[in-house]
């Protein structure tokens, strides 16, 4: 079978949106409309004429409305394949009459739960004949079209006018394939609330994910490669890279994408702190400042590394001003991330036809519980996200001097940039700015004579008498398994050590910063981040 004339459509929808222009698109073509409560009113309202589910039945709706579709004159005129000798004459035995069309969106449980809505009314927003109806007019597509989305309302009626009141069947099989993915979320959104918040299990024994497409890109990481967005059906979160508004600019790509939530996840550590501006370059930052202002911020985290920063991502921790702006328009940047720009830098913004500007009109919060995934071959990992966080009252002093108010300010500084630092990462920080970073090196030794040598480098570059390293904190990811890279960090100039400790060396680590003069701390915390 292929074109199916629509005699019959049953329309029970929790969204109203379109529901009159449908309605009246089907009547247009001879369509019995059969509907459910709040639907066949909307639809009365319209002026159509709707027969009750109660009527088709022969059975009145039910406990709340619980029960009004569970009934075999509904999935039999669903299920039964038309041309089947037996299914015919079943439907002809029961009175059955052909259902040809099932319009179906389901009770809002993602919406309920997003805005806290009590235990009972969740429950309640488990809807239970719509998926029913849905698999089962999706199941038998050869002769049942079926309609999970206002969205696709358009598509259908230009189907009915354009072949006299038939669909075809490859659309009915797109159809169908949008309904299962549409149970199939609705389902996955009711088993993890029951498995993570109401029965409060971090790792159950099966994880349903359900996302919806937002976006194709042109391509992945690599032009090779394809890319698109998806975000959780439920709702995308607040505050978030995937929920920000683009104001301006190309399409993002993959790697923009990657790159501006790395650079929000680090700028809200600060969301409570004085103006703050972090640059990053390929998922690592290369500068990272606080200020007095953001442009004063913006000018720190820019002399941390000139060369990384052209084309990098920009966030910073508060709405955006013109100097900003103009400060940041100096070079080429890809992406500016804020959660909010006045007129002014939204005006200097639009000069630079290119650069993507997103507001998140928040930040995230950093301390927040979430799962983390990575794919691997044949699986996924999945953590919680790295929240951890110190404060000096968590400091351990192991070295014979203590680190000073400014020192110890400066390694809770670098370490917090150290925990958004690829692996193995090493942070010098002064004055609540970095001086150095060494990212993603097979051992810490390295990480520290590169995060010394950009130091130095940022220094020449700027014409300073000497590297910001001079006097500054160093913050190492993990403990240092030898000396060798601590002592790096002494030739460097730091004066001040955080690190986790848990080496079965730190005495002999802890001796050598005694022998140079440091001020040690431990965290009894690491972050690696691969």
């Amino acid at each position: 079978m292929t074109d199916v004339k629509i005699a019959r459509a049953l329309l029970s929808v929790s969204d109203k949106t379109g529901l009159a222009d449908l309605g009246r698109a089907l009547a247009r073509h001879g369509v019995e409309l059969v509907s459910t409560g709040g639907t066949a009113a909307a639809l009365r309202e319209a002026g159509l004429e709707v027969r009750d589910i109660s009527e088709l039945t022969g059975f009145p709706e039910m406990m709340d409305g619980r029960v009004k579709t569970l009934h075999p004159k509904v999935h039999g005129g669903l299920l039964a394949v038309r041309d089947d000798p037996e299914h015919a004459a079943a439907m002809a035995e029961h009175g059955i009459g052909a259902i040809d069309l099932v319009v179906v969106n389901l009770y809002p449980f993602a919406q309920t739960v997003a805005r806290g809505a009590g235990r009972d009314e969740i429950i309640e927003n488990i809807d239970i004949g719509g998926p029913s109806m849905v698999r089962s007019a999706a199941k038998n597509h050869g002769y049942v079209t079926i309609v999970t989305d206002p969205a696709d309302y358009g598509a259908l009626i230009e189907a009915l006018d354009a072949s006299g009141g038939m669909t075809s069947l490859d659309l009915r099989k797109r159809l169908a394939a949008k309904a299962f993915s549409a149970t199939a979320a609705y389902d996955a959104a009711i088993a993890g609330w029951f498995a993570h918040v109401d029965q409060g299990e971090r790792f159950p024994d099966r994880v349903a994910i359900a996302m919806t497409k937002r976006s194709e890109m042109r391509y992945g990481e690599n032009p090779h490669q394809m890319g698109a967005l998806y975000v959780p059906a439920g709702g995308t979160p607040a505050g978030t890279i995937a929920a920000a508004e683009q104001v301006q600019g190309k399409e993002l790509s993959y790697n923009n994408y990657n790159d501006a939530d790395a650079a929000l996840e680090l700028v809200s550590e600060f969301r409570d702190g004085p103006p703050t501006v972090v640059i990053v370059k390929h998922a690592n930052p290369c500068g990272v400042a606080t200020g007095a202002t953001l442009a004063e911020a913006y000018a720190a985290a820019f002399a941390c590394d000139t060369v990384s920063a052209f084309g990098g991502i920009i966030a910073v921790n508060r709405p955006l001003d013109g100097p900003t702006a103009e400060a940041i328009s100096g070079i080429f940047t890809e992406v500016v991330v804020a959660p909010g720009a006045d007129d002014a830098a939204k005006a200097v913004f639009a000069k630079k036809k290119n650069l993507r500007l997103l507001l998140t009109g928040t930040l995230p919060d950093p301390a927040r519980k979430a799962k983390a995934m990575k794919s691997i071959a044949g699986g996924f990992l999945v953590q919680s996200r790295d929240f951890g966080r110190v404060t000096k009252d968590d400091l351990k002093v192991v070295t014979k001097r203590a680190p000073s108010e400014r020192e110890l300010a400066d390694c809770l500084f670098a370490w917090t940039v150290a925990k958004h630092v690829k692996s193995n990462a090493i942070v010098y920080a002064k004055d609540g700015s970095t001086a150095g970073i060494g990212a993603g090196q097979m051992n810490r030794l390295e990480s520290a004579r590169i995060a010394a040598w950009k130091a130095k480098d940022a220094a020449d570059k700027a014409g300073w008498s000497e590297p910001r390293t001079i006097g500054s904190a160093v913050a190492s990811d993990a403990f240092f398994p030898f000396a060798d890279g601590l002592l790096a960090a002494a030739e460097a100039g730091a004066t001040a050590v955080i690190q986790p400790g848990g080496s079965i060396r730190d005495d002999e680590v802890i001796a050598a910063a005694d022998e140079a003069g440091l001020a040690m701390v431990f965290t009894g915390m690491r972050h690696f981040r691969h």
